[in-house]
């Protein structure tokens, strides 16, 4: 199948911003400020998926059906950073894909949601192992029609370097992802900016809670230094890289930046706002995409994905688009 084919490089649709939503940071800021909650069709299932790295800790995920018992690929919903499986845009995107007739398995990340009761150990932004536990332990049953993925922000670097690790053995046949900081040392440094100080103290207050739970694996030394950094770079230079094995934060970024496993061979479509207020537009701007025939970006010369604002990219514009590239992709296009 030719990833171009898929019909999505013919055309988007043009962002226009509902009022009162102006500007990137309203936009950034409208399910927060919103907090949509739909209610999901019928009831989910609870996952338990094993690790395997001997940690004994177990990934858990939230399995829906398809409403219309029909054979159609399963599809995995992949949080960001602080998020989890009942995240916002998580339900939001899990109804509408109900609502087109697919299976759904909400993951939580190792850590996430309820997880910490299962999990003593913490995702971070190149943990792809427990992405390929999560792929490779959901029941056969479940997925047995073909598995689609589609991740959000750090989920997003995760599912593309997931990818790009896997090649032609990934057990995912479509995949969307949506504002992936592909390059994780220039979006931890553009958080650094002033305007940006309420959003990264935002985030750090939620990581240092997600990461000081009462099961967490964390010596007091560890703790200490969590609740003393004030900025993700100093938080994951003295936490999140040492204790997951690398020098410091820019090791870590460095071996984690999904930018370096791309291409993959999965089709993806890459949805990013290019007046993100978190990633700088340099590091999609500024990606051949030529040599990444497996992706579509958010037109065919990696543009037009500035029509899609942070958080509107999976809002009622983009949702269309999930759709028919999952469509284009099934086994039966």
């Amino acid at each position: 199948m030719e990833t171009r084919a898929l019909g999505l490089s013919d055309g988007f649709p043009a962002f226009r911003p509902r009022f009162p939503w102006f500007g990137s940071d309203l936009q950034t800021l409208r399910n927060i400020l919103q907090s949509p909650q739909p209610v999901l069709p019928g009831s989910a299932e609870t996952l338990h998926v094993p690790t395997n790295d001997g940690s004994g800790d177990v990934l858990t995920a939230l399995y829906h059906g398809p409403p219309d018992g029909a054979a159609r690929p399963a599809v995995l919903l992949i949080h960001g950073l602080t998020g989890c499986a009942d995240s916002p845009y998580m339900k939001v995107t899990a109804a509408y894909l109900l609502w087109l007739g697919y299976s759904v398995v909400r993951l939580n990340l190792r850590g996430a949601g309820d997880s910490p009761q299962t999990c003593r150990f913490h995702y971070h932004g190149g943990r792809t192992e427990d992405i390929a536990a999560a792929v490779n332990g959901l029941p056969r049953a479940l997925t047995q029609a073909g598995l689609f993925a589609v991740g959000y922000s750090l989920g997003a670097n995760l599912l593309l370097k997931y990818l790009g690790e896997q090649g032609g053995d990934a057990a995912i046949g479509a995949a969307v992802v949506v504002s992936a900081p592909i390059d994780l040392g220039a979006a931890s440094r553009r958080l650094r900016a002033p305007r940006n100080r309420l959003y990264e103290t935002y985030l750090i207050g939620r990581m240092q809670a997600e990461d000081t739970a009462p099961n967490a694996a964390i010596t007091p030394a560890e703790r200490a230094t969590i609740l003393a950094s004030r900025t993700i770079v100093d938080y994951d230079d003295g936490f999140v890289g040492p204790k997951n094995g690398f020098a410091g934060a820019d090791d870590y970024y460095r071996r984690c930046s999904s930018n370096r496993f791309m291409p993959a061979t999965v089709p993806t479509l890459v949805l990013h706002a290019l007046n993100d207020p978190w990633i700088p537009r340099e590091v999609y701007a500024g990606f051949d995409w030529k040599k990444a025939p497996a992706l579509t970006p958010g037109s065919e010369q990696g543009r037009r994905a500035s029509r899609f604002p942070r958080r509107r990219a999976h809002g009622a514009l983009a949702r269309p688009l999930y759709r028919d590239f999952f469509r284009a992709a099934s086994p039966a296009a």
